[in-house]
């Protein structure tokens, strides 16, 4: 698809003076909101306070008070990064602080499902807790806190995903979107969550004495886990959710990270002295995030919560394989997909549908979120792909666009078609549900007709920010090494793209996909490496063009040692 490039206009003012900033970062953070230099203190004490979190005091008591009892706590995660490094944070800060009964439970989400199910109670019954906490999930876990308590097991619900119309009768619930609470950042994820309540909790402790005849906790040694957590699940990188990320990339960096972080990031092949988000979003958050999706999620866990160097690189090893295996699977169901859409001859309606849904019997369960992301970035549609769930259902996973959120969507579909949709959740981005099979048909042609009733302003042709052209000068190593540390910068708050015309002085394909390219600035000698990822095929290469569009980001090549200068090529469009 085709994609419009529209240049950022500046919504700050000048944001330090002209000697403490480059003029293009000054620029790029103006095009982002950033109108004073405070806004750009990314200093852990800037951190918003965990008072403001609803009831973490509650939590906090409830937490102390089984350490002092020392009861069996059971951790119940999420099958993603989020739910792994939240889990991971719970349990071995938990320990740290003194509990000596924890443990955790990842739901397999092919048997059990999303949350804090009756059936994933009565598994966790099987070992005798009496403290159940959830992260990242259980904010919608109404029947599954309901079985806990007739069980006798009180409930630490911990989440960030959107409330419903009831929240379940837990003991405590945290989470920032739940109604009544005022916390200034809504957009935690689930890890920045139960790390709030940890810092709570070490407060509470300290208040108790508990520190009298131990050492205080560090809670700082957990960043890592939340900078991964956040960045992979995509929430908005808001100045509060930038702080935390950028203090555990700092850790990173410093060779301070535990060493499964450190082991995934070495079968990624990314040096830890130099990472920046985008490496824990695109490289560690999806080996991670195979586990959930093929296998079970606590390999995962497990490789974040090694001690050992050697046990954490034999599991970063076996995330390796599995995402290797999804990458595989993920290809063969997209080739499907696009044999089905070409049968729709898209390009030759008048006025293509606002929505897509696709379904195969036979696709993977865990792969058809990346699916249904691939499509919707290759259409600028919400798309939907379902796979069969359990007997006589279909499992979907959606992903939307701006404008459309997706819940919402969902939401209303469910109250104008009662028991058309089993049961659903999620984000305005992404979201999961289940609906009998013979319902898929209408349940499509209900999904379109309630984005129809959104979509009146929304854009439905896909749109590149750009910060503007580059002139010559700019094409420096250390003005591309000052733009990747100048973030950290991920969802909301995205990395800088620029735009502008470039002479080709050679193309070629390398990796089967990947459009290698040497250009050179009009009017210019300076010569540039360029490359264009997972190019279409039938386009690139082309001897024939000499001339491109681009869009791209200014970025450091790394190879043998030596630094570049290299454009990491977003659109390209022959110039005719």
């Amino acid at each position: 698809m085709h994609k419009l490039i529209r240049r950022r206009q500046p919504d700050g003012a000048a944001v330090a003076p002209v000697d403490t900033l480059h003029p293009l970062l000054a620029r790029v953070y103006s095009g982002r909101g950033i109108a004073t230099p405070e806004e750009l203190n990314l200093a852990l004490d800037q951190l918003l306070p965990p008072a403001g979190l609803l009831r973490v005091d509650g939590a906090a008591r409830l937490l102390a008070d089984a350490l002092a009892a020392d009861r069996r706590i059971l951790v119940v995660g999420d099958f993603d990064a989020d739910g792994a490094t939240s889990t991971a944070l719970a349990v071995t800060s938990l320990r740290e602080f003194g509990a000596t009964q924890v443990d955790f439970l990842v739901p397999n989400r092919f048997e059990y499902g999303y949350g804090l199910t009756p059936e994933i109670v009565a598994l966790a019954a099987q070992r005798c807790p009496e403290l159940i906490i959830t992260v990242d999930n259980g904010i919608s876990s109404l029947d599954g806190v309901a079985a806990a308590r007739e069980a006798g097991i009180a409930t630490l619900i911990t989440d960030h995903h959107l409330a419903g119309r009831e929240l379940p009768a837990a003991d405590v619930i945290v989470n920032p979107n739940q109604p009544g609470c005022d916390f200034a950042s809504k957009n935690l994820a689930g890890v920045g969550v139960i790390f709030y309540i940890m810092l709570a909790l070490r407060a509470e402790l300290r208040s108790r004495g508990w520190f009298d005849s131990r050492p205080e906790v560090n809670l700082g040694r957990y960043l890592d886990l939340v900078a991964l957590g956040t960045v992979a699940d995509v929430v908005p990188l808001d100045r509060n959710n930038r702080i935390l990320v950028a203090a555990g990339l700092a850790r990173i960096r410093a060779g301070q990270a535990r060493p499964g972080i450190h082991a995934l990031l070495d079968v990624a092949s990314r040096r830890h002295q130099s990472v920046v988000a985008s490496d824990l979003g695109f490289a560690v958050g999806p080996r991670i995030n195979a586990a959930g999706r093929l296998d079970d999620m606590s390999i995962g866990i497990a490789c974040l919560l090694s001690e050992d160097a050697g046990e954490a690189a034999e599991l970063a090893g076996r995330l390796q394989q599995l995402n290797q295996d999804r990458r595989v699977i993920e290809q063969g169901m997209q080739d499907e997909a696009l044999q089905i859409l070409a049968k729709l001859n898209l390009a030759e309606q008048e006025r293509p549908p606002v929505a897509m849904t696709l379904y195969q019997g036979g696709w993977h369960q865990g792969v058809i979120g990346i699916l249904a992301s691939r499509i919707k970035d290759r259409l600028h549609r919400p798309v939907i792909a379902f796979a069969d769930g359990d007997p006589g259902q279909i499992k979907g996973s959606a992903r939307s666009i701006p404008g459309i959120h997706i819940r919402d969507i969902l939401d209303a579909v469910a109250t104008r078609h009662p028991g058309l949709i089993t049961k659903f959740g999620g984000h305005a981005m992404a979201a999961g549900m289940s609906l009998p099979r013979e319902a898929y048909d209408d349940f499509a042609a209900a999904f379109v007709e309630e984005v129809e009733r959104h979509a009146e302003d929304v854009e439905l042709q896909a749109v590149i920010e750009s910060d503007g052209e580059l002139s010559e000068q700019d094409f420096q190593l250390e003005v591309a090494t000052a733009l990747r540390y100048a973030g950290p910068w991920g969802q909301h708050f995205p990395e800088p793209v620029f735009d502008g015309r470039f002479n080709i002085v050679s193309q070629r394909l390398v990796g089967e996909k990947h459009l290698k390219l040497v250009l050179s600035l009009p009017g210019s000698r300076q010569i540039l490496d360029a490359i264009a990822f997972n190019v279409d095929l039938d386009i690139w290469p082309d001897q024939s063009v000499e001339e491109v569009e681009i869009a791209y980001r200014l970025d450091v090549n790394e190879f043998r040692g030596r630094q570049s200068v290299q454009l990491v090529v977003e659109h390209l469009v022959p110039v005719l």
